[in-house]
């Protein structure tokens, strides 16, 4: 059992699989009446640095779901790492809640965190990983496909943390990786030699190319992220220059499987990264991917902090 849930690449498949197959039944459960209370007298304390939508209220609403409460901590009220010690800040909320979610831009910030806490620790976003995000997504591709194995996702875009959980994800999960991304941008080599060395276990392909054609052929799902994450801002003009054929549109989706769907983990920047018409349009599953962030916290939060 896993204390903390920093990066899918330390958890087992087994493991993994097992929180996926918690969240089918959660969702089925809430579908069906509502959760029952079993984070009852619970509290999640939840550290932000970086503003949030699906993540605020996914995690809030999970823990209101599931009988417990959740505590907002922005970064005035903490000020992780600078107005208080991250040791300290960990020591102190740990004496109080029962978990701690942390979206931060610094990896290093959450690792500090689990380190020092006795309760369970869990990455919310950081600039290395985006775990939970990755979860929704093996959730909503399960659902649309039936299956995990067999699979090929393409990630279109920039090598971010995004792009990192779901090279980890199809890893433990067993879905071939493609990923394109222009020269400069391509997935940071430790990533990818541990994308690597875990694949070995699943012999699942992974394809690393400048070309989203490549990258996207026979794809059953592809993926894309904004080019301009953020902390990046001050790059937002000269990455719209790099990524300008980075795009999912309705060209690319004839490449793709037929039946392929087409994920983005938000906020979108339409008419960068994708168009209009493909993110309203039959193949999308950008929204069922959205709601479906509820449903797979829910079930980390379960697994980590349920007795």
């Amino acid at each position: 059992m896993h204390k903390d849930f920093l990066t899918i690449a330390d958890w087992s498949s087994d493991a993994l699989k097992h929180v996926i197959s918690l969240a089918e039944d959660l969702k089925k459960e809430w579908q069906n009446g509502g959760n029952r209370p079993v984070l009852a007298g619970k509290t999640l304390g939840m550290i932000f640095q970086k503003p949030s939508l699906r993540t605020r209220v996914s995690f809030d609403v999970a823990m209101f779901h599931l009988g417990g409460h959740a505590l907002m901590l922005s970064p005035q009220e903490i000020g992780l790492g600078q107005r208080e010690s991250i040791p300290d800040v960990a020591r102190v909320l740990a004496s109080m809640v029962q978990g701690i979610m942390a979206r931060v831009f610094d990896h290093a910030h959450v690792e500090q965190l689990a380190a020092w806490s006795k309760v369970p620790v869990i990455n919310g976003l950081s600039d290395y990983s985006h775990p939970c995000q990755a979860m929704a997504d093996v959730l909503t591709i399960k659902e649309r496909f039936g299956r995990l194995e067999g699979l090929k996702l393409a990630y279109i875009g920039d090598g971010n943390n995004v792009a990192t959980s779901l090279l980890f994800a199809a890893t433990k999960f067993g879905f071939d990786f493609a990923i394109a991304t222009p020269q400069g941008y391509a997935l940071p080599e430790a990533v990818l030699a541990k994308g690597r060395e875990l694949a070995q276990a699943s012999g699942i392909r992974i394809i690393t190319t400048e070309s989203v054609e490549e990258a996207a052929q026979g794809a059953h799902v592809l993926y894309t992220d904004t080019w301009t994450s953020m902390g990046q801002e001050a790059e937002a003009e000269a990455r719209r220059k790099v990524f300008k054929d980075y795009q999912i549109n309705a060209n690319l989706l004839k490449v793709a499987d037929a039946n392929s769907i087409v994920m983005h983990c938000l906020p979108a920047h339409r008419g960068e990264e994708i168009t209009d018409e493909v993110a309203d349009g039959a193949h999308s599953a950008i929204f069922q991917q959205a709601e479906n962030r509820l449903h797979a916290q829910k079930a980390i939060l379960v697994h980590l902090m349920a007795n």
